[in-house]
C-alpha cells in the first residue's frame, strides 16, 4: 500500500478511514487484515452470505416492513416485549437520541471509552464529567470511586460500557444492580452492553431485565458487532416502556434498511451457529492473548470484548507502529491517541482467527524489534506518562473536567477557566490525570491562517510522593468482600483467569485471582435469551 493511504487517518474526522476508502487506495480493489472493526469474523457462516447474496436485487430493489414489525420479530428471538425496545439505524443512532431527549444537563463516562458518548454530549453543549481509568489498576472501573465521582460533580446521566472499548474490562451483574440502587435518583443510567455477547466470566451478565423495570436505566445493545455485519446498521435499546417509547417516537417509519430485516427474520434458523461463533471468538481471545502477550515489552490487559487493549513497547509511537503495519504488511489496527484517557502507546486489536494473529505477531516483531523479536524492552519507567495524540484537547479537559464543545473551544483560544454559569470557575473536586508536559500541541487555526500554539508547560521539579488519601466512602457494599479485583497483566502473560474474568476474594480470604465459570449453552440448537446467555425457552 502506498504512503497516501496512510495519509487518510489524518484527512479522516473519524478514528480510522472505512474499509471501503482504504479499498480504493490500496490499488488491488482489497482491504488489509482488519484488527481495528471489532466485529464477529464467524458470522454471518458462508452459507449464509450466499444465501444474501442470491436475494440481492429483491432486497435492495424494495422498501423494508415498517420498524415496529422488524423489531417485533427481533423481540420474539430475544423473548423481549416490544414495547420495550427502540430498534436504531445503528447504535449511534440510538445514542443521539438518548442525548437529544434525556440528557438535559450533563453526562458522566469513564474515559477512555467509546467516543460517542464523550463527543455526541459535548456537540450538543452539555458538561461531561469524565471519570478517568487508572492505567496502574488495568483501567478496571471502581464503581465506588465512579460513584462518589457523581455525587461530588452533581451529575445527572451516567453512562457505564460493560465491556468497555476499548480495554474490554468488565463489571459482574450484582456490581451492576447495587450502582443502579445507589444512583436510582438520577435522570439516567445508561448501561451500553454493545460487546456484552463476547464476555463469557458470568452465566447471565445482561441487566436488561433491571431495565425494564426501573425509571431510569436504559440498556445499549449492539447487533452489527454480534453478528460481523457493521455495515448494516442496526442496534437496540431496551427500557421501560415509557422511556423506549419517548425515543421510538422520534424514529422515522423506515429508519431499518432491508438488509437489516432480511438478517433479523433469518437469525430464527441459525441460533447454534451463532452460538457457535461466539464460542470460538472466547477460545480466539485466550489464544491471541498469549501470543501477543510473549513479545517483549508487550503489555496485554485482561478483556471480556472480542477485541485486546495492549500498550506498545518503550519508544514506540502508535501512529508509526499503525502505517508501517499498514503500508508493509496489510494489516489494519486501531491506534488509541485520540481516544480521551488514552494515549498513542495503546493499540486496539480486534480478536480475529489464528492464522491472522500469527500474521499480526509477526508484523509487530519486524516493526517493533527490527526483523525479528529482540531482546525484552525495558518497562516504563515509575512517574513518567505519556501524552496523548490529542494532548491539548486532554489537558483542556483536565483543567475543566467536563465543559460542552463550544467551552473547550473558548478556552483553547483565550486560555481562561470554564465556568458551569455565571462565568464561575468550575469546581475540581478530582485531581486531573498526570500530563507530561509537551513543547507545542496541534491546535486549530485562529482563523487568519495562523496555527494557534499551547505554550510550553513548565517540567515539575521531583517532589516526595504524598502518602496516598484515605479511600472515599463506599455508597454501596458490594457482596463478597469488595468490587471485583482489577486486572493487573501478568509479567510473563496472561491467565485464563485473567482473560475470562476475576472473581472477588470473601472478606479475610488471601487476595488470589480465581477464573469464574465459564459460558455455556445448554441448547445450541435455540436462540440465545435477552441477557445473550443460555437458551431462549
Amino acid at each position: 500500500m502506498a504512503d497516501n493511504v496512510t495519509s487518510l487517518f489524518r484527512s479522516t474526522a473519524a478514528h480510522s478511514p472505512s474499509m471501503a476508502a482504504l479499498a480504493r487506495e490500496g490499488g488491488d480493489g482489497t482491504g488489509p487484515v482488519d484488527f481495528c472493526i471489532p466485529c464477529n469474523p464467524y458470522f454471518p457462516t458462508p452459507a449464509m452470505m450466499d444465501t444474501m447474496a442470491s436475494r440481492l436485487k429483491d432486497i435492495i430493489t424494495y422498501y423494508p416492513s415498517g420498524a415496529d414489525t422488524i423489531t417485533a420479530e427481533l423481540c420474539n428471538l430475544l423473548q423481549l416485549p416490544p414495547q420495550a425496545v427502540a430498534m436504531g439505524n445503528g447504535s449511534t443512532e440510538l445514542i443521539t437520541w438518548i442525548d437529544h431527549l434525556l440528557v438535559r444537563e450533563s453526562l458522566a463516562i469513564p474515559v477512555p471509552t467509546f467516543g460517542r458518548w464523550t463527543d455526541q454530549p459535548m456537540e450538543t453543549g452539555k458538561r461531561v464529567d469524565m471519570f478517568p481509568l487508572q492505567e496502574s489498576s488495568g483501567f478496571a472501573l471502581d464503581l465506588a470511586q465512579y460513584a462518589e465521582f457523581i455525587r461530588t460533580r452533581g451529575t445527572r446521566v451516567a453512562v457505564i460500557c460493560n465491556p468497555n472499548n476499548p480495554d474490554g474490562g468488565f463489571l459482574h451483574k450484582h456490581a451492576l444492580v447495587q450502582f443502579m440502587d445507589a444512583m436510582a435518583d438520577l435522570d439516567l443510567i445508561v448501561i451500553d452492553e454493545s460487546f456484552l455477547e463476547f464476555a463469557d466470566a458470568e452465566q447471565e451478565p445482561s441487566v436488561v431485565q433491571e431495565a425494564m423495570i426501573r425509571p431510569n436505566v436504559i440498556v445499549l445493545r449492539s447487533l452489527g458487532k454480534n453478528f460481523g455485519l457493521h455495515g448494516i446498521r442496526f442496534g437496540y435499546m431496551v427500557a421501560n416502556p415509557s422511556l423506549a417509547g419517548r425515543v421510538r417516537s422520534m424514529l422515522p417509519k423506515w429508519n431499518l434498511n432491508a438488509f437489516a430485516e432480511y438478517v433479523v427474520f433469518m437469525l430464527k434458523e441459525h441460533g447454534a451457529e451463532y452460538a457457535q461463533s461466539l464460542h470460538q471468538v472466547r477460545r480466539d481471545r485466550l489464544d491471541m492473548a498469549s501470543q501477543l502477550s510473549s513479545l517483549p515489552g508487550l503489555t496485554v490487559y485482561p478483556s471480556q470484548g472480542n477485541f485486546l487493549f495492549v500498550r506498545l513497547p518503550v519508544g514506540a509511537e502508535g501512529t508509526v507502529v499503525r502505517d508501517r503495519l499498514l503500508t508493509e504488511h496489510r494489516i489494519l489496527v486501531r491506534e488509541c491517541g485520540n481516544k480521551i484517557g488514552s494515549s498513542s502507546r495503546f493499540l486496539r486489536l480486534v480478536v480475529r482467527p489464528q492464522v491472522d494473529v500469527r500474521r499480526l505477531v509477526s508484523g509487530l516483531e519486524q516493526v517493533l524489534y527490527g526483523t525479528r523479536r529482540g531482546a525484552a524492552v525495558p518497562e516504563l519507567a515509575q512517574g513518567t506518562s505519556y501524552s496523548s495524540g490529542t494532548a491539548a484537547v486532554d489537558r483542556l479537559v483536565g483543567q475543566t473536567n467536563g465543559a460542552g464543545m463550544q467551552d473547550l473551544a473558548a478556552m483553547a483560544v483565550g486560555g481562561g477557566g470554564v465556568g458551569m454559569g455565571g462565568g464561575m470557575p468550575m469546581p475540581m473536586p478530582m485531581q486531573a490525570p498526570q500530563q507530561v508536559p509537551v513543547a507545542m500541541a496541534s491546535a486549530p487555526s485562529n482563523g487568519a491562517g495562523m496555527p494557534m500554539q499551547m505554550p510550553t508547560a513548565p517540567a515539575p521539579a521531583p517532589v516526595p510522593a504524598p502518602a496516598p488519601p484515605a479511600p472515599a466512602p463506599m455508597p454501596f457494599a458490594a457482596p463478597g468482600g469488595g468490587p471485583t479485583p482489577p486486572g493487573v497483566p501478568a509479567r510473563g502473560g496472561l491467565t485464563a483467569a485473567q482473560v475470562r474474568g476475576m472473581t472477588a476474594p470473601a472478606p479475610g480470604a488471601p487476595q488470589e485471582l480465581s477464573t469464574a465459570p465459564a459460558t455455556g449453552w445448554p441448547n445450541a440448537q435455540s436462540w440465545p435469551n435477552a441477557a445473550g446467555m443460555g437458551q431462549a425457552g
